[in-house]
């Protein structure tokens, strides 16, 4: 089995750890705050990261440029801006629909990286994404009283602009993250995806420090009240995201992202398994094509 298969499905193992981790912290905490400590108590572990490959693996670290930095920016503010667009979406009646359109992600990302890093997919690649779309979006419309018919329908809907802009926002993150990555040149895919990481990371922590001293400055006490779950939420969610950027510095970000969907399989266990949740025809059915998909993925 190839590297970055193994490192994805890590990788998305992880982030629906702290997805779970997460949904207890906004019970402690506002939106803000929870989004904040994926990055704020991230920082340290991508900084230990990095140290530890320079020291005790004695890997060099990469010479830094503008098109590192410049990848780096543009990808950084497209992840918290699909966050944002994300959490502007729970404020509509209809949010699940518009969640469902952002899992386009994948797609997505398949046309920006052909358009920016010249990543070309194949046929068979493109229906593996497909098909697993159609399963996320099963998922996502599952407990929607609406369902299907009000995807439909909402196709011109403000609800659907969002989403569609949160998954184009996800797509040039993940091809942003590949190229600033790719463009550190060695000493290997590892050393590479960590300081990417550390750079990424740096600078949403600023950027959503900034954020909250001007519109919500209660939360620091808030997250400090939390602060061991916080910490367990950003190591864990640091690790995930040095898996994603391993795995897309190997293999093509939009491959990768259509591979993640395994994450709804991990998602739907832990409703079962943690949260007790029931689930319906729909939701089985989604993981069904979940799972075809990346079966196509693998064997193409």
């Amino acid at each position: 089995m190839e590297t970055w298969i193994l490192i994805t499905v890590s990788a998305a193992f992880l982030q629906n750890i702290r997805s779970v981790l997460q949904k207890h912290l906004n019970s402690a905490m506002g939106t803000t705050g929870a989004t904040f400590v994926r990055f704020g108590f991230g920082l340290p572990f991508a900084i230990a990261f990095v140290a530890f490959l320079a020291v005790t693996m004695e890997y060099p670290l990469p010479q830094l440029s503008f098109t590192f930095a410049g990848w780096v920016v543009v990808a950084a503010l497209a992840q918290i801006s699909a966050q944002a667009l994300l959490i502007q979406m729970f404020s509509h009646r209809n949010f699940t629909v518009g969640t469902a359109y952002s899992r386009t992600e994948p797609a997505q990302a398949a046309l920006f990286g052909l358009v920016f890093v010249g990543d070309r997919v194949s046929a068979a690649t493109l229906a593996a994404i497909a098909i697993s779309l159609v399963g996320v979006v099963l998922i996502s419309i599952a407990r929607s009283a609406s369902g299907a018919p009000a995807l439909v329908r909402s196709v011109f809907s403000r609800t659907a602009a969002l989403g569609l802009a949160s998954g184009a926002f996800f797509g040039l993150a993940a091809v942003g993250y590949r190229a600033a990555s790719l463009s550190l040149g060695g000493p290997n895919f590892i050393m590479q995806a960590a300081v990417t990481l550390l750079a990424a990371i740096c600078l949403q922590t600023l950027v959503m420090l900034i954020w909250m001293r001007w519109r919500a400055p209660g939360e620091m006490t808030r997250i400090r009240a939390a602060w061991k779950v916080s910490a367990l939420v950003g190591f864990v969610g640091a690790t995930a995201s040095f898996g994603w950027f391993m795995a897309m510095t190997l293999q093509s970000a939009a491959v990768v992202k259509a591979l993640a969907q395994i994450e709804m399989i991990f998602t739907f266990a832990s409703t079962v398994l943690i949260f007790r949740e029931h689930v319906n025809r729909m939701e089985i059915a989604g993981c069904v094509l979940i799972v075809a998909g990346i079966l196509v993925l693998l064997l193409a």
